[in-house]
């Protein structure tokens, strides 16, 4: 009779087992933001700063997008912009009336504009996605720096040195031809005395 009421509890427990470990085993899904590390901007002009999102389960009709601002002199962070269904404005603060909703959540993009730079914008934009029941994850991380102008970059510097080196080589080039043009009618014109003399 025991060996026969073990066998019993031993084939009750065996059904629960799969359902205990995987719980116990996989963690909790998260959701993972991907912006770009630092952004240049020039002062007075906009910028789309770019932030895309991927999650374990399909998008929610839940999902929230929450974008902060926090100033080089890492004082308390400010809104920037608030997504839930759709996009809400902000009613005050210095990013009112300069911020516009540029993402599409099909696509898992949660982008924005800022509008008309200022140096008091220097610091560091958050990203945040919650994709219910993917409410934990990344962090997206911007660092603004405006500038007055564009700074010479090395992809600048090669271009121009490329551009230079073809305007050198047409111009190269036409004085050859037009060297040898000169020569050839020089020669023309001195055998065309030449047979005169004769």
């Amino acid at each position: 009779t025991n060996a026969k009421s073990l066998k019993t509890s031993t084939q009750l427990a065996l059904p629960l087992t799969p359902a205990v470990f995987p719980a116990a085993l996989w963690p909790a899904a998260a959701v993972e933001v991907y912006t770009s590390k630092e952004v240049d901007a020039v002062n007075g002009t906009n910028l789309r700063l770019k932030c895309t999102f991927s999650s374990s389960n399909p998008i929610s009709q839940h999902l929230s997008v929450t974008w902060n601002f926090q100033p080089e002199d890492l004082s308390s962070h400010e809104p920037v912009f608030y997504y839930l269904k759709e996009p809400y404005k902000l009613s005050a603060g210095r990013f009112k009336e300069r911020v516009t909703w540029d993402g599409n959540i099909e696509r898992n993009d949660v982008s924005i504009v800022i509008w008309n730079l200022q140096p008091t914008d220097n610091g560091t934009f958050t990203c945040q996605v919650k994709n219910p029941p993917d409410v934990d994850g990344t962090i997206g991380e911007v660092r603004l720096r405006v500038v007055q102008k564009v700074h010479f970059s090395e992809i600048h510097f090669l271009a121009v040195a490329i551009g230079s080196a073809c305007v050198l080589m047409i111009i190269v080039v036409t004085v050859v031809i037009i060297c040898r043009h000169h020569q050839k009618k020089a020669q023309e014109k001195r055998i065309k005395v030449a047979d005169t003399e004769l």
